[in-house]
């Protein structure tokens, strides 16, 4: 028989180990880095703020802002929507009352404060209507009316309460877009 001797230089294999180690938790740490200069928390103190205020995730409004305008205030849809979080004139005129803002022009979207303090009490509104998040974010894009049609029709719902087929394909990839931008934002300021 043969017997097989290995030496082993536990230093080297030490080192070795706590290089790999290094290299990962470098990768890990710049990985972080750049996923958050992607996903960033723009307005933070804004957007905790309104979020506290109306009981709304704040990664669900940050995931709003970056789908909806990618955090650019002066932004415009084609619809006419504005500002970071895309409030068509008429939503912002009938939120301003309910939120009895003075002095409401839609000049006022282009602000973040005010639009971000629009926006997340539109989405309050949304939630506490629809219950589940993907459906007020359908009501969000596509309008509350539509969703509460889709919600009474057998095509689209099963239950009057959930949406098994949304039959705007743009709203469809809208809602599928911030879910999946509200689970980063959850992945990545977890410890937050």
């Amino acid at each position: 028989m043969i017997a097989l001797v290995v030496k082993v230089n536990y230093k080297k294999m030490i080192g070795f180990l706590i290089l790999i180690a290094a290299l990962i938790w470098g990768f890990s740490f710049f990985s972080n880095k750049l996923m958050r200069s992607v996903y960033p928390q723009k307005y933070h103190e804004t957007v905790f703020r309104y979020a506290d205020e109306y009981n709304v995730d704040p990664n669900l409004v940050f995931a709003v802002m970056k789908t909806e305008s990618n955090f650019d205030p002066d932004a415009v849809s084609r619809k006419d929507a504005k500002g970071l979080m895309q409030i068509t004139d008429d939503s912002g005129e009938w939120l301003s009352e309910k939120l009895k803002i003075k002095n409401y022009s839609s000049d006022l979207l282009y602000d973040s404060e005010t639009n971000i303090r629009i926006g997340t009490y539109f989405l309050k509104l949304l939630l506490e209507e629809f219950k589940e998040e993907d459906i007020a974010l359908a009501a969000y894009n596509g309008g509350m009316g539509n969703v509460r049609k889709w919600l009474n029709s057998d095509s689209y719902s099963d239950d009057g309460e959930t949406l098994h087929t949304i039959p705007f394909g743009e709203t469809d990839h809208y809602v599928k877009k911030v879910i999946k931008t509200k689970a980063i934002y959850d992945k990545l300021y977890q410890k937050e």
